[in-house]
């Protein structure tokens, strides 16, 4: 996994003019930017990505269609759009892009790693089939299509909480209600 530099940012998400290494920011627990892209089609699916057996956080959950750090001095649109050609290959523009929210998230997965991280949220429509996609081997298992209704089932209250990365109730009840305006 590439331990690339992020900007390290306030308690209201802005800017230190601060920045360091990834591993350093986990280490220390220092909030810092992340995207997280959830890839719809126009008949009520959304896109799924299990995260890989490797990864640091979360391995083999399911999780956002693609999500990714910012890296230093990069745009929050750019850094969206370039996830989404890492992580399922698929190329788009920043105007294909519907920013929904940001949300602030802490995790402690052991003493020396604080998963500290303001989440810009943003809607794309897919419009390629699934069959298009290809999937990044180092951080992507599997690529699923699911139905909205059994996606908002399954995570509205964290009914099915060993199947998804636990974002919590209300940032999932976010996506879902962005998602159903626009399906």
């Amino acid at each position: 996994m590439m331990d690339e530099r992020v900007d390290i940012l306030d308690e209201q998400g802005n800017p230190t003019g601060a920045s360091c290494l990834k591993s350093e920011a986990h280490r220390k627990g220092l909030l810092h930017p992340t995207i997280h892209v959830w890839l719809y089609t126009k008949d009520g699916r959304i896109l799924l990505q299990q995260r890989g057996k490797h990864k640091d956080t979360h391995p083999l959950l399911w999780d956002v269609s693609v999500a990714g750090h910012v890296s230093s001095g990069e745009d929050i649109e750019w850094a969206a759009v370039r996830e989404v050609q890492e992580e399922v290959g698929l190329t788009i523009s920043n105007t294909d892009l519907k920013p929904i929210g940001k949300v602030k998230a802490i995790h402690k997965i052991a003493e020396d790693f604080i998963d500290a991280e303001f989440h810009h949220i943003f809607l794309c429509e897919l419009k390629v089939p699934l069959s298009k996609l290809t999937k990044q081997e180092s951080e992507v298992e599997a690529l699923k299509l699911v139905p909205l209704l059994q996606f908002a089932e399954e995570t509205w209250g964290m009914a099915r909480v060993e199947k998804y990365v636990p974002h919590g109730t209300e940032y999932y009840k976010t996506v879902i209600k962005e998602l159903k305006n626009r399906i």
